[in-house]
């Protein structure tokens, strides 16, 4: 499916690669409390590492405004130091590329790994600065894009670096994102369906036009389900709603019929009176919610419903949490179709984000196909637009 180079199809050996993962990871108090990211790097650096690489990994981490040490990676390399059982030395530099990083490479060996700072340190990795583009590919030989959470920004070390690098190729971890999205949007066995939930309509009306093209059956639940609850004519009291979205949300019910589609959407919802995990609640039928109450999860019949649809698939990718799942009264409907996506014999898919987390806390993750690692690189990528990052690197 992927049709760029690979690090399989470069002689690294003695050669300086520059790496970009993505170690974007939850901290607290300056500890990490969630190092997925950290180990989906691993296979790539391993295979670097074993073919006698000169390893430079690279990474953003938040949003800092300039160099701010709570967003350091530091406590990344001595993550991975653990996790490679190697000394992972941390290029300090409040310039990214300094004196440390320039003297941490000229001194590396074969199968050496070293990290440099938060590239979002330098205010122009955000614009794709040329000056920081050719400092970053200053360090290396090659330059590998294995950071498939950033591949939809065009920044300085996600796709600047690579045009000033000799030699280009995306890591394992972005292979398999790509083969996995891409063939299940391009080339999916069917029965298709996608399930997509969370917040709003606005967040997914690329995602809503592009699978509707390609999708047998389309799930809509979480919060966006309201405006189209509400465009087929029912109250939704408190509930959440995008009014300038009700028109757009009629065309899609229009669109559906006129493909053939299978939209399947709420018919019963989970409402309280008040947002708080110790709301009062009640299940009612969709043309029943209460002026003054508000859904914050799809009912139990439209758990078996969506559930059931997703018993006969073949190809299932799921983007968006059906209600609430963080409040224990509310997360009945996500865990539902959580449980459902398990015990299917389909290629599951989960797009990155919140969904990601819920298959995790629930314990299903390990029996889904794939779980994505970027949540707006996967949205974005299921509305059918090139990222940047791939776009970047050279053809095989």
């Amino acid at each position: 499916m992927l049709n760029k180079k690979n690090i399989d199809d470069i002689n690294v050996t003695g050669k300086r690669v520059l790496l970009r993962c993505d170690f974007n990871v939850p901290m607290e108090n300056g500890a990490i409390t969630d190092d997925v990211r950290i180990k989906g790097a691993l296979p790539t650096i391993k295979s670097l590492m074993d073919r006698g690489a000169r390893v430079i990994l690279c990474s953003h981490m938040g949003k800092p405004k300039g160099v701010d040490l709570k967003f350091t990676l530091k406590p990344v390399a001595e993550r991975l130091s653990q996790l490679l059982d190697v000394n992972v030395v941390f290029a300090s530099d409040d310039t990214v590329v300094g004196e440390n990083a320039r003297e941490a490479a000229d001194k590396m060996a074969d199968g050496d790994v070293i990290l440099l700072e938060n590239t979002r340190f330098r205010g122009e990795e955000t614009k794709n600065g040329e000056e920081f583009s050719k400092e970053l590919a200053s360090l290396a030989d090659v330059f590998v894009m294995d950071a498939f959470g950033a591949a939809h920004r065009a920044h300085c070390s996600t796709v600047g670096a690579g045009q000033f690098a000799k030699e280009t190729a995306v890591g394992y971890l972005v292979e398999r994102e790509i083969n996995f999205l891409g063939n299940a949007v391009n080339n999916p066995e069917r029965p298709f369906v996608a399930i997509l939930g969370g917040a709003k309509v606005s967040d997914k009306i690329a995602v809503i036009d592009n699978l509707l093209d390609k999708v047998d059956t389309l799930i809509i639940g979480g919060g966006m389900a309201y405006t189209f609850i509400k465009a087929q004519g029912h109250d939704v009291g408190k509930s959440l709603l995008e009014e300038d979205k009700i028109q757009y949300a009629k065309e899609m019910m229009d669109k559906a019929k006129a493909k053939g589609v299978n939209l399947l959407l709420p018919v019963d919802t989970v409402v309280a009176d008040k947002f708080d995990r110790d709301a009062d609640h009640k299940t009612v039928t969709n043309d029943q919610i209460p002026a003054d109450w508000m859904g914050l999860d799809i009912g139990e019949q439209t758990s078996e419903i969506f559930s059931e649809a997703v018993k006969s698939a073949k190809t299932v990718i799921w983007n968006g949490p059906m209600g609430v799942f963080e409040f224990e009264n509310f997360a009945n409907g996500t865990k539902a179709v959580a449980r459902a996506l398990a015990e299917a014999g389909a290629t599951t898919i989960i797009g990155g984000g919140d969904s990601a987390a819920a298959v995790n806390i629930f314990g299903f993750g390990d029996k889904m196909t794939h779980i994505s690692t970027g949540g707006g690189a996967s949205l974005e990528f299921l509305e059918g637009k090139d990222l940047p990052g791939v776009s970047a690197i050279g053809d095989k």
